[in-house]
């Protein structure tokens, strides 16, 4: 079944969509679903939530500190706010649980950071399954969060959701990961691992950090340049999420990336050319990266080239396929 999430207009209620009931079955329905969330104030989650209000859902936001959750998103009627001794309040009943919690990956990994890389991730993720197993209403769909860092890094090899996991640190995170997730599995709850790449938003992830280097006239690739850039734009993220949710064919691992990745020059390249900015500078060379970011520097050098077959098996499609009209959106927007 293809199935298209479209925003309501400003001003007027949510427009007749596509759910599916407790058994897969597809109906039309007026009424918004209700969604929990985890993550919700982070980069993915704003535009999620966002997105969710604007169709008329109800969302549970899940969090540690829900004064600061509300501070972040707003106070809307259609908003729950549940710390995390309620957040079993949050689960039952909604219709959907979404997983997008997990600390920056963006930094050199200590040992402690590698900690709160994996808790961040893991242990939220068995506590929400757990949660689900234990509700008396449960959700019918869990979708959470993954990385493509699953697959481990490559130059050469392209990854679909058949491919095997790698073995680094990152690997063996969303291995845990994902199974962690697939604990809520039952014949009430279909669960996704949504297999996310680098997601484009100027409000933060990769860009925050190239464009302002772009624009003084120093960006560079990274490295060699050959290396693989598996990336998505957060409004295809937010609309896979739902597509995820609502299409009973998905079940199991999903890559959350575009259709074509590129290499780290030619991201580098588009950038440039959308920000209008030259690019002279030579590339940066591997030895600072690795001082700089450590064990964390292979992700920068090595990438991976990810493809999202089941998505589009699905009928899911793309906004934002091509990577200049990505980053001409994303760097505006």
């Amino acid at each position: 079944m293809q199935f298209r999430t479209a925003r309501a207009p400003a001003g007027i209620g949510p427009s007749p969509r596509l759910r599916y009931g407790s058994r897969c079955r597809a109906v039309s329905s007026m009424e918004g679903d209700t969604f929990a969330v985890t993550g919700a104030t982070g980069l993915v989650g704003r535009q999620l939530v966002k997105l969710l209000i604007g169709r008329g859902d109800k969302v549970n936001v899940l969090t540690r500190d829900p004064a600061r959750a509300r501070e972040t998103l707003g106070s809307f009627s259609q908003l729950g706010f549940y710390g995390k001794d309620e957040w079993m309040q949050g689960v039952d009943g909604s219709r959907v649980v979404v997983n997008l919690a997990g600390e920056p990956i963006s930094t050199r990994w200590s040992e402690g950071v590698k900690k709160e890389i994996y808790d961040s991730r893991v242990l939220t993720t068995r506590l929400l399954s757990d949660l689900i197993r234990e509700s008396e209403k449960k959700p019918e769909v869990f979708v959470s969060g993954s990385a493509i860092g699953y697959y481990g890094t490559s130059l050469g090899q392209t990854f679909s959701e058949q491919s095997p996991p790698g073995s680094d640190f990152l690997a063996r995170v969303c291995q845990d990961w994902e199974e962690a997730a697939m604990r809520a599995s039952s014949e009430d709850t279909r669960v996704v691992c949504l297999r996310t790449g680098l997601v484009l938003s100027k409000e933060g992830g990769v860009l925050e950090k190239m464009v302002p280097i772009f624009q003084l006239f120093v960006g560079s690739p990274l490295g060699q340049g050959d290396q693989w850039m598996s990336w998505i734009h957060r409004d295809d993220l937010c609309d896979l999420i739902l597509h995820s949710a609502q299409n009973a064919e998905l079940s199991g691992a999903v890559n959350g990336t575009a259709p074509e990745p590129q290499t780290m020059n030619t991201f580098c390249r588009d950038l440039a050319g959308v920000l209008e900015r030259p690019m002279f500078m030579p590339p940066v060379p591997d030895l600072p990266l690795q001082v700089f970011l450590g064990e964390g520097a292979v992700l920068v050098l090595e990438g991976q080239k990810v493809v999202p077959n089941r998505a589009q098996e699905t009928g899911f499609e793309f906004k934002y396929p091509k990577l200049r009209q990505a980053l001409q959106h994303a760097t505006k927007y």
